[in-house]
């Protein structure tokens, strides 16, 4: 499964955390990441981690283009709602993106908890299904 990483810069810690504690679940995936994110997250783990841009200078968008062409199938998102984003518009036209490919994303730990609990239990058979038949191709 392909796996993003997305965490603004007062949830870094947090998402770096969050990493550590399910290293055992996302070692087994192809893992990509915003540039800072990614780098924090690969000092304190022992994961292999694509890194595009940071977010304000384009990396929300290369994820989204993975989105796009249903290359990505999941991504965690710690946003900030307390702290105005630059890049606002682009992390909306990110979250537009997953809701029309259908790809789950979390914007929070709990949510960050529930969907790494049913990768770990083998719940995301269907996106293997949505790979193997693209929209607009015939079966």
């Amino acid at each position: 499964m392909n796996i993003a990483f997305i965490a603004h810069d007062r949830k870094k810690e947090e998402m770096v955390n969050f990493v550590i504690a399910y290293e055992y679940v996302f070692k087994d995936h192809t893992l990509y990441s915003t540039g800072t994110t990614g780098t924090r997250i690969m000092e304190q783990t022992g994961l292999s981690i694509h890194r595009f841009m940071s977010g304000p200078l384009g990396g929300d968008q290369q994820i989204g283009a993975m989105v796009a062409q249903n290359e990505m199938d999941l991504i965690i998102f710690l946003r900030d709602p307390l702290m105005a984003q630059p890049h606002e518009p682009d992390i909306i036209a990110l979250l537009r993106l997953c809701d029309v490919q259908g790809i789950p994303v979390a914007t929070n730990i709990a949510t960050g908890e529930l969907l790494v609990h049913s990768l770990q239990r083998g719940e995301f058979g269907w996106r293997e299904l949505v790979h193997k038949y693209k929209p607009g191709e015939q079966s």
